[in-house]
């Protein structure tokens, strides 16, 4: 880290405000430049959260780790760009922390560093997936149609067939997660 990043971190006094209404323009002098010290935190905050997946399978063929790396590495070799890639590591990280909202927060960490339609993709990814599975579990699987005409849908529909839906293939050879650390840190730090 930098010394004008570690720089926040050795303010001797911090604002003494009990709400935001108490709050002066000096004080968010001294908070602003702790956004950026937070935000150079995230790649290895999201690669920690991205290992953690390998300890869960979820009842799956793969682990959730896996299944990330299968989709990422599938996409990867299908010429996809590196913005898409990291798009398809990172749909399903929000598995363990909110299974049945996942999307919302891949789409959450991804929104500023990426297109709109990679964003609307990750976030709706979830019911687009559905169309192969959801009338096993008593839900509509053509829930996706909802969202057809949108300028978006054919984009999320293809990366559902092409990349999600297939990497669940114990057999198949994805890179590991060392492979796209630094498409991690290169988008997500600032």
């Amino acid at each position: 880290m930098t010394d004008t990043a570690a720089q926040p971190d050795t303010v001797e006094s911090k604002p003494t405000f009990t709400s935001f209404a108490e709050s002066t323009k000096q004080d968010w002098e001294q908070i602003i430049p702790h956004l950026a010290v937070s935000q150079a935190m995230v790649a290895d905050r999201v690669i920690d959260l991205m290992a953690s997946l390998e300890n869960d399978h979820g009842g799956f063929p793969v682990n959730r780790l896996e299944h990330s790396l299968q989709t990422a590495t599938r996409a990867e070799r299908d010429g996809r760009d590196n913005e898409y890639v990291l798009c398809a590591l990172l749909h399903d990280i929000g598995d363990t922390l909110s299974p049945y909202d996942h999307p919302a927060i891949a789409a959450s960490i991804l929104k500023p560093f990426v297109s709109p339609a990679n964003h609307w993709m990750v976030e709706k990814h979830g019911i687009f997936q559905g169309y192969y599975f959801w009338d096993y579990i008593g839900l509509d699987s053509q829930a996706r149609e909802e969202f057809r005409g949108h300028e978006f849908f054919d984009h999320t529909e293809e990366f559902c067939a092409k990349y999600d839906q297939t990497a669940f293939d114990s057999e198949y050879k994805s890179n590991p997660l060392e492979h796209y650390i630094p498409l991690i840190r290169e988008v997500l730090t600032p």
